[in-house]
């Protein structure tokens, strides 16, 4: 019996941190708009003109390329940066909630 309620325990703290610290895709679509939409588009179809100034290929954030990426993988692209892409500074929860709010640009 006191296995089942130790085993009980630990799962609803598991439960309650994974709700505490789940992103937020709405909040992530406020840091998306202020710190990424400026090169990545409102919609996240990327910048055209950015792309030929840096001169590279902007990657629809919607694609089923970026989407397939893990979430740890883009939250450490947002955060270190990658190829001319710089990192941006924010906090990892932040990071987290930017990729939530990307998750919801998935082509359909």
């Amino acid at each position: 019996m006191r296995t089942i309620l130790s085993a009980t325990l630990v799962v609803v703290v598991l439960l309650a941190a994974v709700l505490l610290f789940a992103a937020d895709a709405a909040k992530g679509k406020q840091v998306y708009m202020t710190r990424c939409a400026a090169c990545h588009d409102r919609d996240g179809k990327g910048k055209e003109a950015i792309g030929k100034m840096f001169k590279v290929t902007m990657k629809p954030l919607g694609s089923k390329e970026v989407q397939a990426a893990k979430d740890q993988r883009l939250q450490e692209v947002i955060l270190k940066g990658t190829g001319k892409m710089p990192p941006v500074a924010i906090a990892p929860q932040e990071a987290a909630d930017v990729v939530a709010f990307l998750r919801t640009l998935a082509a359909k």
